[in-house]
């Protein structure tokens, strides 16, 4: 990316610095990884030292993290970067074995299917007619691969009754046994549900509503308040609505009707053409500022809420 266009991007006020001091990003995509990323992982946890942001959770579509992420811990301290993992076909879908693994390695979050979803299959079904340059990264990949012919089933989770699979089930009681962070990774609004019902049935004490107001997620406000009710917090990231996938005012309506008590606040940041990633949380709060959110709710969902769900708290 040239000099040029990254002067294209707002920079963070020093008072949304100040507010997210302290900050987990809990959604980063941060090289390396099997697709261009705009910013490694030792240069990344650098800038994040020096603007007093705690740590992040490393996030693959295809890899599981925790390794990457105590090697970071090792080389930068005084960063907290955590790993995870994805339940996607690279590592074998809703694979029981491959989360308790990287439980015993560190990873902090368990995403379920987000790229092999079925939901995502489903709302990109046209991928193979669409300009590739207009596709999500991943998107890219996933018709690369494809082309190759490494061709996947999408990664299901519930049966036809839409009741969660019993390998899902599986999966929930080794997140449940390690404490880890459950989040519902791409799944379409019935998946969600039932997905968040059977982790509470198994003990999940930390579900997270993966950026709900995405295209392929769209759940409608009144939904979103009833997974807050039943214990799930729901995450908003900074690139759908910076990229335009999602308007700031619906943003801002979701988590006016949710609460800040419920809401946690993620960049998803990492893609070459999109902001820094250390600037995804600040940019996100001035924007709440202006849109009349108080600090302490500003507070609420950028530093207390992630410290909580990195296990500090």
């Amino acid at each position: 990316m040239s000099e040029q266009r990254a002067r294209e991007h707002p920079v963070p006020s020093a008072r949304a610095r100040e507010l997210v001091r302290g900050a987990y990003d809990l959604h980063v995509h941060s090289g390396p990884d099997v697709m261009r990323r705009r910013i490694d992982d030792l240069e990344l946890a650098g800038r994040f030292r020096e603007l007093g942001l705690a740590g992040y959770v490393i996030k693959s579509h295809y890899v599981p993290t925790a390794e990457r992420a105590a090697v970071v811990r090792r080389a930068v301290p005084g960063v907290r970067v955590l790993g995870s993992i994805t339940l996607n076909a690279a590592v074998g879908g809703l694979n029981p074995l491959a989360v308790e693994i990287a439980a015993r390695e560190g990873a902090r979050i368990v995403w379920l299917p987000t790229v092999d979803s079925v939901n995502e299959r489903r709302h990109h079904a046209s991928d193979q007619a669409a300009d590739a340059t207009k596709l999500p990264y991943w998107a890219r990949l996933q018709r690369e691969m494809r082309a190759a012919g490494f061709e996947s089933e999408p990664v299901e989770v519930v049966d036809q009754d839409g009741r969660a699979l019993p390998l899902l089930r599986q999966v929930l009681r080794v997140v449940a046994r390690h404490d880890m962070v459950l989040a519902t990774g791409h799944l379409g609004r019935d998946e969600i549900f039932a997905a968040v019902a059977a982790a509470r049935e198994e003990g999940v004490r930390h579900i997270v509503v993966t950026h709900p107001d995405f295209p392929s997620q769209a759940l409608p406000v009144g939904d979103q308040i009833e997974l807050a009710q039943q214990g799930a917090i729901l995450e908003h990231c900074f690139t759908p609505v910076y990229t335009g996938k999602v308007s700031w005012e619906t943003m801002f309506e979701h988590i006016r009707a949710v609460g800040p008590t419920s809401v946690v606040l993620s960049s998803d940041l990492g893609q070459p053409d999109n902001p820094p990633v250390e600037d995804g949380l600040a940019l996100m709060v001035d924007r709440l500022l202006e849109a009349g959110f108080s600090e302490d709710e500003i507070h609420t969902m950028a530093v207390r809420n992630t410290v909580r769900l990195a296990g500090e708290a």
